[in-house]
């Protein structure tokens, strides 16, 4: 199958033929006709499937077939993250180029007027949840001549504590509208969200965690202390090109980062702290080879899309499968090989367990002479097994999941303005 088994405008066929796109992906030669045919669409599909595409092109061929409202944008999308929404954006304006199409996002970190205006000159608007209803409460924005809403990486926006906001912009849209709704994940709040806004939606679905062919899995079992040194000796001894690198904390991604920095690596760091100009600064300097390293938080993660990344590495050990998946889909892309590497102490047995169980792979356990995990474990004066709560946290069944999620302390507004 081909693109042109869709029949889109030859406006659209010269933006996918810039973009270099020959075959649809799964997710696409799904999703594209339900759109096309108006329909409500409900996607199951993990980072790394095309499925910005298979929204985008849909969209950009009904909206050339439609007639635009005056001063309104007529496509939402939201996205958890700034630099999410950023890619997204990117590629409405790739693959659109040739049909006049006016796309803006609406992200925190940056002015608000530029962002008011865009509503008066766009046909798609791209936002992140936080800053959007912030606009919404000064009465800066309407959304009453919206047809059509894309939830891009729901579980993510779920995650990061979004949900009423969410549900605060909807409340601003027209009832009669199209909505999809793309998520990795089905937990119980993202299924009740959806049976809400979808009328008799088509399910479209790939593998939702299922290892990608390409991507080889190791781990090494270490001590904590000995994480940097290790780290430093594999990125030596590999053969690389990008490397992206995830901690569990924003100190720890901008502390690491200069280490590397320290020891000659050309290293830069993303982390929810940023202003948007360094994010996008950061950004740009790894896409383009400046720094071949970068090391990142999970929440500014989103959104980092390089073809050149040659091996992901968890300095951390990700607290669940789902998010596993999500980070080593940055690696592998576009056809190339891919390797995960990632640096376990000895309470993350676990969370390889877990990998393994519910990916059906079996990682390769490697060892480096020095960086051995010891086969004692260090004496603490107070020194305590994992409770049974935090076992549960790295459960791989979301449903299950749902409602310890639901119970759980509400992100901190600082943490979703990041967003």
């Amino acid at each position: 199958m081909t693109f042109t088994s869709f029949s889109f405008d030859r406006r659209i066929v010269d933006g996918i033929k810039a973009c270099n796109y020959e075959t649809p992906t799964p997710i696409q030669t799904q999703a594209i006709p339900q759109v096309l045919a108006g329909h409500d669409v409900m996607g199951l599909a993990q980072t790394g499937t095309g499925k910005t595409a298979a929204f985008a092109l849909p969209i950009l061929q009904r909206l050339l077939g439609s007639r635009p409202t005056q001063n309104a944008p007529s496509v939402l999308i939201l996205a958890p993250t700034r630099e999410l929404a950023l890619q997204i954006n990117d590629n409405f304006k790739a693959l659109g180029k040739r049909t006049g199409m006016t796309s803006s996002v609406v992200i925190g970190g940056v002015g608000m007027n530029p962002q008011i205006k865009a509503f008066s000159r766009s046909r798609i608007i791209v936002a992140c949840p936080g800053r959007l209803v912030r606009l919404i409460n000064r009465g800066a924005v309407r959304l009453n001549a919206i047809s059509t809403l894309v939830l891009d990486e729901a579980d993510r926006m779920l995650d990061m504590g979004f949900m009423p906001d969410i549900k605060r912009i909807i409340a601003q849209l027209p009832k009669e509208r199209q909505n999809l709704l793309f998520s990795a994940t089905m937990p119980s709040d993202i299924r009740k969200l959806a049976d809400k806004i979808l009328v008799n939606p088509k399910t479209v679905q790939v593998a939702r965690i299922a290892p990608v062919e390409s991507v080889s899995h190791k781990f090494y079992k270490t001590q904590t202390d000995k994480k940097v040194g290790l780290l430093e000796k594999l990125l030596a001894k590999s053969e690389h090109e990008s490397v992206l690198i995830f901690t569990r904390t924003k100190h720890k991604a901008k502390n690491l980062s200069r280490k590397l920095s320290n020891s000659g690596y050309d290293s830069t760091f993303l982390q929810g702290n940023m202003s948007q100009s360094q994010r996008q600064r950061a950004l740009n300097g790894f896409r383009d080879g400046t720094f071949n390293i970068m090391v990142a938080t999970d929440i500014a993660a989103r959104g980092i899309d390089c073809d050149r990344i040659t091996h992901v590495i968890n300095f951390d050990m990700p607290d669940t499968v789902e998010t596993y998946t999500h980070r080593i889909g940055r690696t592998g892309r576009a056809g190339r090989t891919g390797n995960a590497v990632s640096l376990v102490s000895r309470d993350d047995k676990m969370h390889i367990s877990s990998v393994e169980r519910v990916m059906r792979i079996k990682m390769e356990q490697c060892t480096l002479e020095g960086f051995e995990q010891t086969d004692e474990a260090p004496r603490q004066k107070h020194a305590a097994r994992p409770q049974a709560s935090e076992k549960r946290r790295f459960n791989s069944n979301s449903n299950s999941n749902s409602k310890s999620n639901s119970r759980k302390r509400r992100p901190s507004r600082r943490r979703r303005a990041a967003a």
